[in-house]
Formats: structure tokens, sequence, C-alpha cells
């Protein structure tokens, strides 16, 4: 009983701090098209104009997180590492997106069919 206790205690603590806050899906796709992602990425979020580019449908929501963040900081003018990426196109979207935009962008894209996905 105490154990269930402190887990509830747990979980509400995450949504009142906003960490557990559940993506919006319909937001994420909004933000995808308010960008126009699909202009290099393709509509489908996966068939890009440019082999070079990469493919998002699919891909880990928390990978796409780390990298909308990256080029964030990208942005601020520190010299480039693991944690910043520099990219002129990428760096003048993402300063534009909030944590919640990220989230909610990353989770849609997560959700696409896609051939990154593992297969069982």
């Amino acid at each position: 009983m105490k154990r269930h206790f402190l887990a509830c205690a747990g979980v509400a603590l995450l949504v009142s701090c906003g960490l557990a806050r559940a993506a919006d899906l319909d937001a994420g796709k909004a933000v995808f098209q308010k960008f126009n992602c699909a202009s290099c990425h393709g509509a489908d979020a996966k068939t890009a104009v440019d082999p070079a580019y990469p493919v998002l449908a699919g891909q880990h929501a928390d990978y796409l997180k780390h990298a909308l963040t990256a080029y964030q900081r990208g942005q601020s003018g520190a010299a480039a590492s693991a944690n910043i990426r520099k990219n002129p196109v990428m760096g003048a979207f993402a300063v534009q997106l909030s944590p919640e935009d990220i989230d909610n962008v990353t989770a849609w894209l997560a959700s696409l069919p896609s051939d990154l996905g593992v297969r069982k």
C-alpha cells in the first residue's frame, strides 16, 4: 500500500511539474506544416528532396528533441560540439520553437509510419 501511494505521489508530482505532459499530435502536425518542414523533408517526412536530408518519420522522439535543441543552441554562437548543431536553415527554424512545440512535433513525427522502426 505504501509503495502504491508513493508511486501515485510521484506521478502526480511529474504531472504537476509538466514533465509528464502528454504530447498533442495534432499540434505537432500543425508545427510541421507551419514551418513548412515538408519543403525539405517531404510531406510524409520520409521522402526528402535531397537524399542527404534525414528521414524524420518514425524516428525516436527523444533523438529528434535532442537534435532540435542542439540546433537552438547552435544559434547562440557557441562552438560546435555534440550538443550544439550549426546549420543556418535548421537553426533559424528551431529557435522559433517552444519546448511544447518541440514535444508535440517530435511525438507526431515519431508516430508516423516509416522503415526506421524495428520489426519483430
